[in-house]
């Protein structure tokens, strides 16, 4: 399966609905182009729903954390929700679950910017 990503604004947060399998040859730089197309936009904000990824592989762990770095050095913040089991696996064993604010649902992921 592909990768696909919608986004919703939640106020002045972005939400990124994500799922399928987050690759190099699934259509890997969508996040990264929905980050910047909103960051260009002036939006500061993001919350990165995960519950619908079945798959990660290096590249994907790569796109996260060029995401995250584009949304850091433009003076946002960017927290992931609802995380799916294989995912924060992968997050775990790479010791990126310290780099990633993690929630379990997407209101207290919004709340956490309020």
């Amino acid at each position: 399966m592909g990768f696909k990503a919608s986004t919703r604004d939640a106020g002045d947060i972005t939400v990124i609905d994500t799922g399928g399998s987050l690759t190099l040859g699934a259509g890997g730089t969508i996040l990264r182009d929905l980050v910047h197309v909103h960051v260009s936009k002036g939006r500061k904000k993001f919350v990165v729903i995960l519950r619908e990824v079945d798959y990660i592989d290096s590249f994907g762990i790569g796109e996260l954390v060029r995401c995250y770095a584009t949304v850091r050095n433009q003076g946002g913040e960017m927290v992931l929700s609802q995380v799916s089991t294989k995912v924060r696996a992968l997050l775990e064993i790479t010791r990126l679950h310290t780099l990633f604010e993690m929630h379990a649902d997407e209101q207290t992921a919004l709340r956490r910017f309020l």
